[in-house]
């Protein structure tokens, strides 16, 4: 797409699809099945690539992270680390 912007136009057909135009799809690197994000805005609907992952939060995340038991000190982290490399380095 040059550097003035060109004001390409497409059909909605009967079933509500749109087809972008190819020098748009190529500007925008937009394969065949790339999903994406539809937004009504009140300049017009807004494309955007869909996200690879779901939103989450830090939470959701940290979770994942439970652990069931006393809390390990430093010393028994360390020492299951020292273990780990010593293992893989016989390995």
């Amino acid at each position: 797409m040059a550097a003035a912007r060109e004001i390409l136009t497409t059909i909605v057909s009967t079933k509500g699809q749109v087809i972008l135009p190819k020098p748009l799809r190529d500007h925008l690197r937009w394969a065949a099945g790339t999903r994406l994000t539809v937004e009504d805005t009140a300049e017009g609907v807004l494309l955007k690539p869909a996200p690879t992952f779901p939103a989450t939060t830090m939470g959701a995340v940290f979770g994942i992270l439970a652990h069931d038991g006393p809390a390990l000190t430093i010393e028994d982290m360390d020492a299951a680390l020292a273990a780990e490399a010593k293992r893989r380095a016989r390995d």
